[in-house]
């Protein structure tokens, strides 16, 4: 097992082409799948937990990404939104089946700025904006038809105008402690490489075990 501290010199390893962190591999490896998945490269599932520790997890969608961390978007009034606010730790995990590829990620999770929610919000459809408003996301809802009747107020509401963001709706940024790539391997010899954060510009390099 291989293990050593990466800074910004260059590895003396051929073990996934010698890379040096993991945002850069994490980078390629992402745009190789938008060339490859036929739909959503970008989505992963989240696992967070909730009051009494049961785990709980569900698709969404990687909306940004960088040394920072991985950003997705929604209602902080929802489950996940309530649990994160309870317990703001999380795991990540992206499923290429085109590349047969997987990313594994855990880390803290706090709140994105209102600039990037604002400027991310905009981004999207009109009536994606409406839609927004109109879920109370995870609470019960009685039928379709009070949904839609929901949508068709505050489209309304919101006339020809600007729909703004709502205030319940924004941002989330997981920062990692650890990142994990594995691709598959013939006889079930798997690639793993592990990151550990282990300073601001410092990561614990881990070949693993399949």
């Amino acid at each position: 097992m291989n293990v050593l501290i990466v800074t910004a010199k260059a590895l003396n390893s051929s073990d996934f082409g010698g890379v040096e962190e993991p945002f850069s591999l994490f980078e390629q490896w992402f745009h190789e799948a938008r060339a490859s998945e036929p739909n959503d490269p970008e989505a992963m599932a989240l696992a967070t937990v909730d009051a009494d520790g049961m785990p709980d997890v569900r698709m969404v969608l990687c909306k940004g990404f960088d040394a920072g961390g991985f950003v997705f978007y929604s209602n902080e009034q929802s489950a996940k939104g309530a649990e994160l606010a309870a317990t703001p730790k999380a795991a990540l995990l992206f499923h290429w089946k085109s590349l047969r590829r997987q990313i594994r990620i855990r880390g803290s999770v706090g709140a994105a700025s209102a600039a990037e929610s604002d400027a991310y919000f905009g981004s999207r459809s009109r009536d994606s904006r409406i839609g927004a408003w109109a879920s109370q996301q995870s609470r019960p809802l009685e039928s379709r038809a009070s949904l839609e009747a929901e949508f068709a107020r505050y489209a309304e509401k919101f006339g020809g105008g600007d729909v703004p963001r709502p205030p319940h709706w924004r941002g989330f940024r997981l920062t990692p402690r650890t990142i994990e790539f594995w691709r598959d391997g013939a006889n079930r010899l798997h690639d793993r490489l592990a990151f550990e954060r282990v300073g601001d510009a410092a990561w614990k390099r881990t070949r693993l075990f399949p």
